[in-house]
């Protein structure tokens, strides 16, 4: 297991996990959609121009899911790129799915009882703290422990950056749950 992931080149991890471009390899490789929850900037109360993300489909096994009542949690420090610990896929007009972009998440709290001192790194970009603020009503953490988190835009175009968390070229609009 790769602990820190500082550069990565992203073409060749295109390549390498297009074979998740057929829903059924991934499902064959043990990733579930715990929730089937489409996940859009404005459902989480963000600005709607931000777009979306799409349905996640986590491999428990990779985050090392301890708990998933109150809040999913895990041990995970998992930073490996050659096979991501979340596919995220886009819901298609058809009923069929879109993949789009991979994602890996830490747990804060696994993260630093492993001895890391910083925040992970991908191509010299910070991943994404997300922890809910008590002062808001929002779910800034997406229904997880606090964890560190990054997306990767494989095969959509994202205008906002390649590694950004939404991106306004995805829509939960097809989504049927």
């Amino acid at each position: 297991m790769t602990l820190s992931a500082a550069d990565v080149d992203i073409d060749q991890m295109r390549e390498n996990l297009s074979k998740y471009k057929d829903i059924n390899v991934a499902l064959a490789d043990g990733y579930i959609t715990p929730d089937n929850h489409c996940v859009s900037a404005k459902g989480e109360g963000l600005p709607p121009e931000l777009g979306g993300m799409g349905i996640h489909y986590i491999h428990p096994a990779l985050l090392e899911i301890t708990a998933t009542a109150p809040r999913v949690d895990g041990n995970s420090t998992y930073t490996d790129w050659s096979q991501p610990s979340i596919l995220i896929y886009e819901p298609q007009a058809d009923g069929s799915l879109e993949f789009v972009a991979v994602e890996n998440l830490v747990f804060e709290k696994a993260w630093n009882d492993a001895g890391m001192t910083a925040q992970p790194v991908l191509n010299g970009r910070s991943w994404d703290h997300m922890a809910d603020d008590p002062a808001t009503p929002g779910d800034e953490a997406h229904g997880f422990m606090p964890h560190y988190d990054q997306h990767v835009w494989l095969f959509r175009d994202n205008p906002m950056g390649e590694l950004m968390p939404f991106n306004p070229n995805v829509t939960c609009d097809h989504h049927k749950m």
